[in-house]
C-alpha cells in the first residue's frame, strides 16, 4: 500500500467533521489481507466551538497518531487508513490483518497519554466498508479536493485568483442527445462552446463537449461553479470532468512623477 492523504470536510451526524484518508489505498480496496477494521476513539479535552482540534491540542493530536502507527508497525498487525475528527473526538482509523492483538497495540501507545480519555474497537470488513463508504469522498467532495489543489498551484505561481479569466470545463455522456441538453443548459448561464469530442471508453463511445466561460478561479467560487455544473452533468446523464484555466499574475506599473 502506498502513502497519499487527503484532507477534506464534510457534515456527519450534522456536525462538521474533518476527513483525513490514505487515497493511496484506493485502487486496490478491498484488499484481501487486510480483513478487519480497527479503530481508537480519543476525547479532545479542549476542542473548538464546532466540536474540531484547537491549535493547543493539535501538537497532541499529532503525537498520539505517531505513536499509534509506531505500535502498529511494531506489531505489524495494521494500516493507518484514515482520521476522523467531530464532536470533539478525534477517531483514528486502521484496517487490520487480524485484530488479536488490536487491544495490546492501542494500549502501548496510549499509555503514554494518560490525560486522554479513549475507546477503542474492531470488527470484520472484508469490503472495507468503513473506507469506501465513510473515509472516502464522493463525487462532489472529490472535486473540491481537486479544485483546491488547482487554486493552490496556481497561488504559488503569484495568481491571486480574483482575476476574472476563461475557465474551461468538460463533461461527458453516453448519447449525443443528453450532450445536447447539456448544452444547451448551459448556454443558458452564459457558458461558450468550445469543442466536441468523441472518445472510445470501455467497448462504447463518449460523448464530450468542452465549454468556457468568464469567471474567477477563487477556492469558493469554483467550488459552487463546479457543484453546480456536476448536478446538471448527472441530470443529463452525464459526468462532469473538471476545468482549467490559464495563469494570470498581477502586473505592476510604475508611474514617474515629475
Amino acid at each position: 500500500m502506498q502513502e497519499y492523504w487527503e484532507a477534506y470536510m464534510k457534515p456527519i451526524e450534522g456536525h462538521v467533521a474533518m476527513m483525513l484518508f490514505n487515497a493511496g489505498v484506493a485502487d486496490n480496496v478491498p484488499d484481501d489481507k487486510y480483513m478487519y477494521v480497527g479503530f481508537v476513539k480519543v476525547k479532545l479535552n479542549n476542542p473548538k466551538e464546532d466540536g474540531l482540534v484547537s491549535q493547543e491540542e493539535g501538537d497532541d493530536v499529532g503525537f498520539i497518531e505517531d505513536r499509534l502507527e509506531m505500535e502498529s508497525l511494531r506489531y505489524r498487525n495494521g494500516k493507518y487508513i484514515g482520521r476522523i475528527i467531530t464532536q470533539g473526538e478525534v477517531n483514528f482509523i486502521y484496517a487490520l490483518k487480524m485484530d488479536f492483538e488490536w487491544q495490546n497495540t492501542v494500549e502501548d501507545a496510549m499509555k503514554h497519554f494518560g490525560e486522554y480519555r479513549y475507546e477503542f474497537g474492531s470488527r470484520i470488513d472484508t469490503e472495507w466498508e468503513v473506507y469506501q463508504k465513510l473515509l472516502f469522498p464522493n463525487i462532489k467532495e472529490w472535486q473540491i479536493i481537486t479544485n483546491h489543489h488547482a487554486c493552490d498551484n496556481l497561488k504559488e505561481q503569484g495568481d491571486n485568483l480574483h482575476q476574472t479569466r476563461a475557465i474551461e470545463h468538460k463533461s461527458y455522456f453516453t448519447c449525443n442527445e443528453d450532450r445536447e441538453a447539456f448544452v444547451a443548459k448551459i448556454q443558458e448561464m452564459g457558458f461558450k462552446e468550445q469543442k466536441r469530442s468523441e472518445v472510445p471508453f470501455r467497448n462504447e463511445t463518449m460523448y464530450g463537449v468542452s465549454f468556457y466561460r468568464m469567471d474567477k478561479p477563487f477556492y469558493y467560487d469554483i467550488d459552487a461553479l463546479t457543484m453546480e455544473l456536476i448536478d446538471i452533468s448527472e441530470a443529463c446523464n452525464g459526468k462532469y470532468d473538471g476545468w482549467e484555466c490559464s495563469l494570470v499574475k498581477k502586473v505592476w506599473h510604475t508611474i514617474k512623477i515629475e
